[in-house]
């Protein structure tokens, strides 16, 4: 058995336990699906596989499904990957072997193929020019037509995922080169993509030329280079933010160092809104801006063109919480705690029982009852999707004494999809698609609702319009799209 296929193959013991650790959707889950966290690391004298872990740590709130690490020693690759959190995927026994000085990790949130082992990342293979590891964020839109001809081609999948078809399309495209390699891919490929790619002797970096997802490159103070989805993952392990890869370049990274070799931007940048909403860490920095002090804005914005009689501001914790603190400060109501946020019932894959299963969203959140008695309440989400927690929460908070509950949201309505790495919901699945904003409002039970607008929440992030994505709430997006499921190329 060879170093590269002795790590990567999970024994018996480990696949029934992974069959047996599917994610499931918790009834209180309302929020858009995770993306997914790549991560890459290249030093001389580290371990790099126990940096990757911490680093995919920090990374866990990207995708929860299953996690796997790669690592180069200049000759092969071995590599190790599994269903569940990082920490449940990974302990000292299944690290040890992953001896190198490259590295490349992924944690995943299905966005194309469903959610099991075959689907996990880095994707391992061998080729011409030696062994490949590949892991992706984001959603191939041309992934269909890609496949098919892959497929003509006579290659083997063994996955339903869009980033198989990229790692084959690398391992067997055009080009002498994994450079030129790289080059061919980006002229053939079509929507969102962050590439970690791991050969024999170096770790490249690739965005996609819209930009729509983060890539950031970041480097340890042994002289060692990262990149990683986002900058959070780089103070974890003591690496200090360099710059972002750019949209449309592809770093070459070496012990030499960083190398751009190619950096070819779409006319329009694209950047995903939802990053600023929501998905990336608050103490992530995007563009120049640590992103607390955006969600902040974003609240202020909400305040001015929402307000509001009452007598306190919350949150619905824990992403909402620097939208409300903005609110309150624009606002000059207090802010107040009136949820409390069960932390690790959003991670558990034991399935509650009927009985638990009636108690929906106290499973998640408790009120503080002290806090609320009698008060007119301003609750503050990020975003609402398919309307199925934000009701029961202004019920719990009703319960708990709340004399009223005016829902303030600090994104626009989500009224459609999105197909670019993003599990958004389907169309009869988004409530803003279904409903009118006074629908919504007598759905939920609220005594008012308010969205912020699609100008006010780009106002909040100081950038130029131009620069974003906003596909969900306009339906406009800027690559060619196709309505598909995202288990399209399941076998049935």
């Amino acid at each position: 058995m060879n170093d590269q296929s002795l790590p990567g193959v999970p024994d018996r013991n480990d696949t029934i336990a992974a069959q047996c650790m599917l994610p499931t959707v918790s009834v209180s889950d309302d929020k858009p699906g995770h993306e997914c966290g790549v991560f890459g690391i290249v030093a001389a004298d580290a371990d790099v596989a126990r940096l990757t872990f911490f680093g995919l740590y920090a990374l866990q709130h990207r995708g929860q499904e299953s996690a796997g690490i790669a690592v180069s020693n200049g000759r092969s690759i071995r590599y190790y990957k599994n269903m569940g959190l990082v920490a449940q995927v990974f302990d000292e026994e299944k690290l040890r072997p992953l001896s190198g000085y490259m590295a490349i990790g992924h944690t995943r949130y299905s966005t194309t193929g469903s959610s099991k082992l075959e689907n996990a990342q880095p994707f391992v293979v061998e080729s011409a020019l030696g062994p490949l590891a590949v892991g992706h964020n984001g959603n191939l839109t041309n992934a269909a037509a890609l496949r098919r001809e892959l497929l003509q081609r006579g290659v083997g999948l063994t996955s339903s995922s869009d980033s198989e078809v990229i790692t084959q399309m690398l391992a067997g495209g055009e080009g002498r080169t994994w450079e030129e390699k790289l080059k061919v891919f980006m002229v053939r490929a079509q929507g969102a993509y962050c590439l970690t790619v791991l050969t024999r002797d170096a770790l490249y970096a690739v965005r996609d030329p819209w930009g729509l997802h983060p890539l950031c490159l970041g480097q340890l103070s042994d002289n060692g280079w990262v990149v990683a989805s986002e900058s959070c993952a780089l103070g974890t392990i003591g690496a200090e933010f360099v710059r972002e890869i750019e949209p449309g370049e592809i770093v070459k990274i070496t012990l030499d160092g960083p190398q751009t070799i190619s950096h070819q931007p779409s006319l329009h940048t694209a950047a995903c809104l939802f990053e600023y909403i929501y998905f990336a860490r608050p103490d992530s920095m995007l563009h120049g801006t640590v992103l607390h002090a955006i969600r902040v804005a974003q609240g202020r914005e909400l305040a001015r063109e929402a307000p509001c009689n009452a007598d306190i501001v919350i949150a619905v914790p824990d992403s909402a919480t620097p939208a409300a603190i903005g609110y309150a400060q624009a606002s000059g109501i207090p802010y107040s705690e009136g949820l409390i946020k069960n932390r690790y019932i959003g991670r558990t894959f034991i399935q509650p029982d009927d009985r638990l299963r009636q108690l929906g969203i106290a499973l998640k959140f408790n009120a503080l009852t002290d806090n609320l008695a009698g008060k007119r309440v301003v609750l503050v989400d990020d975003s609402i999707v398919r309307g199925n927690t934000s009701g029961p929460i202004v019920r719990l908070l009703r319960e708990a004494g709340a004399r009223e509950v005016h829902v303030r949201v600090s994104s626009p309505p989500i009224r459609h999809p999105c197909f670019l790495g993003v599990d958004m919901a389907t169309y009869p699945e988004l409530i803003a698609h279904r409903l009118t904003i006074e629908g919504i409002r007598q759905h939920l039970g609220a005594d008012s609702l308010a969205y912020l607008s699609l100008e006010g929440l780009i106002r909040s992030t100081g950038r130029d319009p131009s620069t974003f994505c906003t596909g969900c709430f306009t339906g406009q997006y800027p690559v060619e799209v196709e309505l598909v499921d995202k288990e399209v190329f399941e076998v049935r």
